[in-house]
């Protein structure tokens, strides 16, 4: 994976990737450190948007896992959490 920074990659647009070689994924960093990955699309573009929603949805679990372990809150059991449900459905008002 090739990285290119934000600022070449806006002001230099396709020179700045002419180094990089066909197919192979680029990773644009800007001051605050990796912000975008460029993927080539080889082949059928519907199978790679899925695989890509796939990736993506991978990763936000990861990242809400370690937000429920942070707060300790990993292993609440389902009746707990049926509980707490169940708390707040009292709360709101009947739907008409």
């Amino acid at each position: 994976m090739r990285q290119v920074s934000l600022r070449e990659f806006r002001t230099r647009g396709s020179k700045a990737l002419e180094d990089v070689p066909s197919g192979e994924t680029v990773l644009l960093s800007g001051q605050q450190g990796p912000a975008y990955f460029l993927v080539p699309v080889v082949g059928d573009v519907a199978a790679e948007d899925r695989e890509l929603r796939r990736a993506l949805a991978k990763s936000s679990l990861r990242a809400g896992w370690a937000k429920a372990e942070a707060r300790g809150v990993d292993s609440t059991s389902d009746e707990a959490i049926d509980e707490a449900v169940a708390t707040v459905r009292a709360r709101k008002p009947a739907r008409r």
